[in-house]
């Protein structure tokens, strides 16, 4: 009974010390190179969004000018048919054509104006999707180092 005894003792304290032993090198020095890339890919994802709050910031500029165009675009297509307007009144036909004229070329660039501030309106849509992409890569790759250097300093404990 004793030997038995002295028997299950040795194979508990040899278990343990198998179990205690500490991880190959190999282990850490994957953790390792896993933390250089997820940094890597921060940096990357931090450039991404800076470009994209740039482009951003530059598409609300030139939606913010286009409708300014709009604005006075529509402020002079007022005047000129009061003008024609006027002009016709008094029988000046030749002075309401060319008036009429003047507002038709304003409507023309009226509408590219519209077609300019839709188009950076998408884009801001699109860069608002693309910047909020980035920036959940971003938050991944941060969590994804913490868990890294987790691993290593768990590693390291373990030999």
């Amino acid at each position: 009974m004793r030997r038995n005894l002295l028997t299950l003792m040795f194979v508990a304290l040899a278990s343990m010390f198998t179990l205690a032993q500490a991880p190959a090198n190999s282990d850490i020095q994957a953790d390792r190179k896993d933390v250089r890339q997820d940094q890597r890919d921060l940096r990357k994802d931090q450039r991404d969004i800076n470009h994209d709050k740039r482009d951003l910031r530059q598409d609300r500029v030139d939606r913010n000018k286009d409708q300014r165009d709009i604005n006075h675009d529509n402020r002079d297509i007022n005047k000129d048919r009061v003008e024609r307007n006027q002009d016709l009144k008094n029988g000046n036909v030749a002075a309401a054509r060319a008036e009429q004229r003047d507002i038709n070329h304003d409507k023309r660039d009226l509408n590219h104006d519209r077609v300019d501030r839709n188009k950076d309106q998408r884009d801001i849509n699109h860069d608002k999707r693309d910047l909020h992409h980035d920036r959940v890569d971003r938050n991944r790759d941060r969590k994804d180092i913490r868990q890294h250097k987790r691993d290593i300093r768990h590693d390291k404990k373990g030999r």
